[in-house]
């Protein structure tokens, strides 16, 4: 869209002589010859410069700028022929971007236009940064860590592609706020980003709660509803917990995301929308579609770009970082203060395990917000951490299974004795036990005991594929 440019000029030789100055660079202008018209432009326009003159013949340029709004206001250049050191001073201290001294050719008009708006653009570009940015914070997400900065880096390269952004993460990660991260930083943020969260709406109504319905289309419907499909047009669509998805549902989805058409539940009518897609789960999605429950050409198509949310036991000292945000945040919500957390405090965040994320931090920290109204905070506060499978102890990331050699992995687990050759197994088998007793220590929870062996969930499920394939053969006995 090419930029709005106000010239307020009482003289109309030169003012139409300043347009057609413009003319040549298809910037779009229009002219007011009084302050008053030059004011009343404003309060129904927003240009992204006025040209502005000083002497008007009802009022002063100056007197137009002292009423412009501080807050999102247009750049200003101001023109006069009585050019003093007092006016320029006038004008740059009433917030005007530049000062030019009539007579201006095309070519100093001209490149003042363009340094003005220049100008204005790195400003929008400064607050938007600022604003996704700041304090170990990237958007809504919060944490400094090098896992964490990674997905920070993800976002950023993928937020203006139109691929699919799909993220996994165990629950209570901030998946929702890692998808909104992509929408903010999108040039789509200004357009609404919309969120089903596909395991919380019954099968029978989910369909209708994307795509809409219209009236009578089932018992119930009185009345033509807009789904999140038509909501989220020019924006962005979030599916949340995708894997829920009834498998008759993915099919239309997958004939959605490839055309970006869709009917309203009882409609024939055939809608088209502009739509950036953004999906996550708390499953193994490749793991789903081999167990059947999601589709493959489905998953194909949306598992473009993917990222992986870190759990917080993973991420360090982000826990005290999240845990101050939310202290501020909640303690302003509940009427209270908040100065800090004691030492000891902080190692007692550091050294649980955290098996709800961000989300049992969340509700751990206004239950001790609500029952304490101290604005510093301390270990004894905090309610009894509850004792799951997880370790409560720091969690110290395992050494890959990948980066071990035959000799070090045998000894690491068997024994701190040099082996003799009789002794020396195939690395498959010691990794096969070694991954089993994970597993077992793990009370057979696989995805746990893949974060503690730093290595994916997929690549456990596809060994026990090949082992149990291996049985079949009578290779295992």
């Amino acid at each position: 869209m090419p930029n709005k440019i106000l010239i307020v000029e009482d003289t109309e030789s030169l003012a139409l002589l300043y347009q057609s100055y413009l003319i040549p660079t298809g910037m779009h202008s229009d002219v007011a010859y009084t302050g008053q018209e030059a004011l009343d432009y404003l309060a129904s326009n927003k240009p992204d410069l006025i040209m502005l003159d000083v002497m008007l013949p009802d009022m002063s340029g100056m007197d137009i700028l002292a009423q412009l709004p501080v807050n999102d206001r247009p750049k200003v250049v101001v023109l006069t022929a009585h050019a003093s050191k007092e006016i320029a001073v006038d004008a740059i201290r009433y917030g005007a971007a530049d000062f030019i001294e009539k007579p201006v050719d095309a070519e100093r008009f001209r490149i003042t236009v363009n340094n003005a708006l220049k100008l204005n653009s790195l400003s929008e570009t400064v607050e938007k940064y600022q604003s996704r940015f700041e304090n170990g914070r990237f958007c809504e997400l919060i944490g400094s860590s090098a896992p964490m900065q990674s997905v920070y880096q993800i976002i950023s390269n993928a937020a203006n592609s139109k691929a699919t952004v799909f993220i996994t993460g165990e629950s209570g990660t901030g998946k929702e706020l890692c998808a909104r991260a992509v929408h903010q930083c999108s040039e789509r943020s200004k357009k609404p980003f919309i969120a089903i969260n596909c395991a919380a709406i019954p099968k029978d109504l989910i369909e209708s709660e994307i795509f809409g319905h219209v009236k009578g289309a089932f018992t119930g419907a009185t009345n033509s509803r807009e789904g999140a499909a038509g909501m989220a047009d020019g924006g962005t669509l979030f599916l949340d917990e995708l894997c829920e998805m009834d498998l008759n549902l993915q099919s239309k989805l997958l004939r959605f995301i490839q055309t970006g058409c869709f009917q309203k539940v009882g409609s024939e009518q055939q809608q088209q929308v502009d739509v950036r897609f953004v999906c996550a789960t708390n499953r193994d999605p490749w793991l789903e579609v081999q167990a059947g429950r999601f589709r493959e050409d489905l998953y194909y198509r949306l598992y473009v770009i993917p990222v992986q949310l870190p759990p917080l036991r993973q991420r360090g000292t982000d826990v005290i970082q999240i845990a101050e945000a939310l202290f501020s945040r909640i303690a302003k919500e509940e009427g209270q203060t908040f100065e800090g957390l004691s030492d000891d405090a902080k190692q007692h965040l550091m050294a649980y395990s955290w098996p709800g994320n961000v989300r049992q931090l969340e509700n751990m920290i206004r239950n001790t917000v609500v029952l304490n109204s101290q604005p510093w905070i301390e270990k004894r506060m905090f309610p009894p951490f509850p004792q799951s499978s997880m370790s409560t102890e720091p969690m110290v990331a395992a050494q890959p299974m990948a980066n071990m050699t035959p000799q070090s992995t045998a000894a690491s687990i068997e024994t701190t004795n040099l082996l003799r050759s009789s002794d020396i197994e195939p690395l498959w088998i010691v990794e096969k036990r070694y991954i089993e007793k994970a597993i077992a220590s793990c009370n057979d929870n696989v995805p746990k005991a893949a974060a503690l062996l730093d290595i994916s969930p997929s690549t456990i499920y596809r060994k026990m594929k090949t082992w149990e394939q291996m049985e079949e053969q009578g290779v295992i006995s």
